[in-house]
C-alpha cells in the first residue's frame, strides 16, 4: 500500500512537472501580439469583417486585445460608459473561465469595413511593436497564478470606472485596465503583478472616499 501511494505521488509530481514545462515552453515560443494582429489583418475578407470573425481569428488573444482597446477608449472623457459596460461583460466571462468572449448576436454580426480595420490595425500594430520592447513574456509561474484573478480585478475597476461621478475619475481605472489587458495578452507576469498592485491601491482609495462620503452624510443628517 505504501509503495503504491509513493508510486502515485511520483506519477502526479511527474505529470505536474511535465505540464509546467510544456506551459513554459509554449510561453517561450508564442508569437508576439503584433505578429498575430498582422496575420489577422492579412486574412481579413476584402469587403468587411464581423465582430464574431475577429474574436474567432484572434483566438486566445481576443480577450486581451479587445480589453486593451476598450480600456484605452475608456480613458477619454466621453467614452467610458459603453466601453465600461462591455468590459464588465468580458470580466464576468473571464471569471467563469471562458477562453473567448461571447457577445449578443447583434454585436457578433456587426459589420466593420475592412478598410477601417486596416487603418485601426496598422496603428495598433505600431503601438504594440513599441510596447513589446519592454513588455514580453516573463515570470510565467506568477502569470499563471495571477491571471486567474484578472476577471475579478477588471470587474472591480469597471465598478470604479462607472460609479465614480468625479471629473476625470475614469482615467485611473481605465489605465489600470489597459495595463492588465496588455500584461494578459503578452503573458507578462511582472507587468500583471504591477497592475494588480496599482488596482489594489486604487480600490483602497475608492473605498476610503466612499467611506468618507458615508460618514460625512451621517454627520450632516445628525
Amino acid at each position: 500500500m505504501l509503495a503504491r501511494n509513493g508510486f502515485n505521488i511520483a506519477l502526479l509530481s511527474l505529470a505536474q512537472h511535465t505540464k509546467t514545462t510544456m506551459r513554459m515552453q509554449d510561453t517561450k515560443n508564442r508569437a508576439p501580439s503584433s505578429r498575430v494582429l498582422q496575420e489577422v489583418i492579412r486574412q481579413a475578407p476584402a469587403e468587411y469583417v464581423t465582430v464574431g470573425w475577429l474574436t474567432s481569428a484572434l483566438q486566445r488573444h481576443s480577450f486581451g486585445i479587445i480589453m486593451l482597446c476598450l480600456g484605452l477608449l475608456a480613458t477619454t472623457p466621453v467614452g467610458s460608459s459603453l466601453p465600461g459596460f462591455v468590459l464588465a461583460i468580458m470580466a464576468v466571462q473571464l471569471v467563469v473561465g471562458r477562453t473567448e468572449p461571447v457577445f449578443p448576436h447583434f454585436i457578433m454580426t456587426r459589420r466593420l469595413p475592412t478598410t477601417q480595420l486596416l487603418r485601426l490595425g496598422c496603428r495598433a500594430i505600431h503601438v504594440l511593436k513599441y510596447l513589446e520592447k519592454a513588455v514580453h513574456p516573463r515570470w510565467p509561474m506568477t502569470f499563471e497564478v495571477a491571471k486567474r484573478a484578472v476577471g475579478v480585478i477588471v470587474l472591480l475597476m469597471v465598478l470604479i470606472l462607472l460609479l465614480t461621478p468625479m471629473p476625470l475619475s475614469n482615467v485611473a481605472p481605465a489605465m489600470v485596465i489597459s495595463m492588465i489587458s496588455l500584461a494578459y495578452v503578452e503573458e507578462d507576469g511582472l507587468l500583471l503583478s504591477a497592475a494588480f498592485l496599482a488596482a489594489i491601491i486604487l480600490i483602497a482609495i475608492a473605498s476610503a472616499a466612499v467611506w468618507g462620503a458615508i460618514v460625512g452624510a451621517l454627520l450632516i443628517t445628525a
